[in-house]
């Protein structure tokens, strides 16, 4: 007959025969974050202090690092801003809030915007349009739509209009 065993102390005392890993320096992780995505200073900091490093140790790693340039917030954000700005669908603000959310500071976002977005938040909203309505479908839900995507309400009725013109000219 098989003799079921159960491991408690024989599992414990085999784990602390085991060499354990050397732990990574906040320095070490940090840069093993970074190199899979570029982040803000104040998320690495969150990501970091998640993982159970010391506030000192932090502090070094994240200096460290903006001397050897490898976190530049200001660099960073702007090339998120850009690339969200000319890349996706998303509202001006969305993208703001988007890359709030990424730890930016507000001045920081809001500095990377350009000073004239009204015909691109028009083409965006066509786009978003586009993608969900038909022509000739109800102007109060594709505007309500729009507004809760956080478009400007003067470039909402100006993409309406386009995107129910499109119906009339077919």
């Amino acid at each position: 007959m098989w003799r079921y065993r159960q491991g408690g102390d024989d599992e414990a005392a085999e784990e602390k025969k085991r060499p354990r890993k050397p732990k990574k320096t906040a320095l070490m992780a940090a840069v093993d974050l970074l190199a899979r995505q570029e982040q803000s200073e104040n998320k690495l900091r969150e990501k970091l202090t998640r993982k159970g490093y010391e506030v000192e140790e932090i502090d070094q790693a994240i200096t460290r690092l903006v001397e050897m340039r490898y976190l530049n917030d200001e660099d960073a954000c702007a090339r998120q801003f850009a690339f969200l700005y000319e890349e996706s669908r998303s509202s001006v603000r969305q993208i703001c809030v988007k890359l709030m959310q990424r730890g930016f500071e507000s001045s920081l976002v809001k500095s990377c915007i350009p000073a004239d977005t009204f015909e691109r938040e028009t083409a965006a909203a066509l786009r978003v349009l586009s993608l969900k309505f038909k022509p000739s479908a109800d102007r109060q839900k594709m505007m309500a739509n729009l507004y809760r995507k956080g478009f400007d309400s003067s470039a909402i009725r100006a993409a309406v209009d386009r995107f129910c013109q499109e119906d009339i000219s077919d």
